[in-house]
């Protein structure tokens, strides 16, 4: 198979050469289009990748059938209706490393240019004066640098920080205390604790409801005296007219910007008539190494996607896996398998539409928790909706849309489930168990996914089983008697159906027991039905379950 590829807006040639090495990738690539002829041609297309100037609107995704994946060579996809595109199922990937060292380095470089007046000496020095006595600076060194959000870009300016002399203390309830250590940042345990130590503020956050406008009149006011702001992360998180009224004050010494709520500048800001300010036209990422760097990354991100199903980069795909994509993605495809067993079940016993699902996972995998949750309500409305774009992505937006509620927790409920604990199964720590619900009826389907051995299903209802999943799963319920195996064994022998394993389970003897098959290939209605009419066998559901 061919994927289609559509790259534009000047992406750097050298992440275009990724894509355009694999024989099953066919790339075109044309300069920035108008949304027009955009629009007409999109629908030829598997992946799409664009820079800030093309904007993936609701109308250009609905008009892309094809459509897997878009890829944004930046950090930023506020160009791209994300939430649209995860509805639809499309992976939407970004470049979120490749401009760090850039956007640092600016924070260097301008908060500088700042304290030592370089611009404004050297525009004295261009019009012919000579006025070194009107341009005293201040120093870095011994100032208190506060970093709003320790991720990639502020713990890389909290790392050079040090080098300048600064201490630096940090705020990000989001953050551990390893990363912490690490960065050699003191915690803030609030914003306004950070506030009241920091001499200069920079904000490296994401923009959310939360963050916008975080930086206004109030935090600027409990600012020491002679503080600097700088922003160079999103348009909106310092209130710049606040920020204005600040240094009109005199309550603040300075202020960098390289972004703004409305771009481009207005001829009439208030920041452009202020001498102590350095302002630059969104340029943290403008750096030949970082556009390159930037266009690497999303590139393989997206040609891994297209040809390997690896989403691990998408910042929708149902969340961001901690560790090892290969180390998860077994988990995941077992969870997918898990609760289709548990909805066939459910289905046989006449329940109806599932109310609820319900994930745990043993401590190594609480990081995939929210796609461990994706991948079981893909398994449960995967027989029951004709969607060509259900996938990981888009399966938690259509479960919440049929009224389904979803719930994850991590190292709970494994050993209710069949896994013990991990002194007595190695596995058990990659433990998963998906529990249904429909109505009163429920299912729970336990299993073990460690990334060194076959996925095993260690659980259906109250039975203890040990099969590992292949193309179909026979589970059958049969009374306790002798000879039940033998007969089943017969027929499916007789019609040419191989087991590749038989486990039987009971909770009393001569109760009921129950038997999961696994079988290579497909078992045949009437083959169920001939299984039906064996002495005591009791129910006989055929599962077929996703391999891949």
């Amino acid at each position: 198979m061919t994927y289609r590829i559509l790259v534009t807006d000047g992406v750097d040639a050298e992440g275009v050469s990724v894509l355009a090495a694999e024989p099953a990738l066919a790339v075109d690539e044309v300069p920035t289009l108008p949304s027009d002829e955009l629009l007409a041609r999109i629908g030829a297309y598997d992946a799409l990748v664009v820079r800030s100037a093309t904007r993936v609107s609701s109308g250009l995704l609905r008009a892309a059938p094809r459509l897997a994946v878009v890829g944004r060579a930046g950090v930023g996809v506020d160009n791209i209706d994300v939430g649209l595109a995860t509805e639809l199922g499309i992976a939407v990937i970004n470049a979120p490393a490749g401009n760090t060292t850039a956007v640092a380095e600016l924070f260097f470089g301008s908060v500088l240019s700042l304290l030592r007046h370089i611009p404004r000496a050297d525009q004295s020095l261009r019009e012919g004066r000579w006025e070194k006595s009107a341009f005293l600076g201040s120093e870095l060194k011994g100032r208190a640098l506060g970093v709003v959000g320790l991720g990639r870009i502020g713990g890389e300016i909290a790392v050079r920080a040090h080098a300048f002399g600064m201490t630096v203390v940090g705020y990000d309830p989001y953050v551990g205390d390893p990363r912490l250590h690490a960065l050699r940042v003191r915690r803030a345990a609030t914003l306004d604790d950070l506030l009241g130590e920091a001499t200069v503020l920079t904000i490296h956050t994401p923009p959310t409801d939360e963050t916008q406008a975080m930086i206004g009149a109030r935090e600027i006011a409990r600012l020491a005296p002679g503080s600097i702001v700088v922003n160079l992360s999103r348009g909106g998180m310092v209130d710049e007219l606040a920020l204005a009224d600040g240094l009109r004050r005199g309550h603040l010494a300075g202020a960098v910007l390289d972004v703004y709520s409305k771009e481009p500048l207005s001829a009439d800001h208030p920041l452009l008539s202020m001498p102590n300010v350095v302002l630059t036209p969104h340029i943290g990422a403008s750096t030949v190494e970082a556009q390159r760097s930037v266009s690497v990354e999303v590139c393989q991100a997206v040609r891994d996607a297209l040809l390997s199903g690896e989403l691990s980069r998408s910042i929708n795909a149902a969340s961001v896996v901690n560790g090892s994509w290969a180390d998860v993605r077994p988990a995941l495809l077992l969870t997918r398998q898990l609760a289709a067993v548990g909805r066939a079940l459910l289905a046989s016993r006449g329940a109806r539409a599932i109310d609820r699902i319900d994930v745990s996972s043993g401590d190594a995998l609480a990081g995939a928790g929210e796609a461990l949750l994706a991948s079981a309500a893909l398994g449960v409305l995967a027989p029951v909706v004709a969607n060509e774009r259900l996938n990981l992505i888009s399966a938690r937006a259509l479960s919440t849309a049929r009224g389904i509620a979803l719930s994850v927790t991590a190292g709970e409920a494994l050993g209710e489930a069949g896994i013990e604990s991990a002194a007595e199964n190695r596995g058990a720590t990659y433990g998963v168990a998906v529990r249904l619900t429909s109505g009163r009826h429920e299912m729970t389907v336990a299993g073990v996914a460690h990334p060194e051995a076959a996925p095993r299903i260690t659980r259906i209802g109250a039975f203890h089983v040990d099969v590992q999943p292949r193309e179909t799963l026979l589970i059958l319920t049969n009374r306790d008697v002798p000879g039940v195996i033998g007969h089943v064994g017969m027929a499916l022998g007789s019609a040419g159906v191989n087991i590749a394993e038989y486990h039987q389970a009971r909770l009393a003897q001569g109760g009921e027991a129950l038997a999961a098959v696994a079988v290579d290939g497909s078992v045949e209605d009437s083959l169920r039905h001939g299984l039906l009419a064996l002495p005591d066998v009791l129910s006989a559901t055929v599962i077929p379950l996703p391999i891949e």
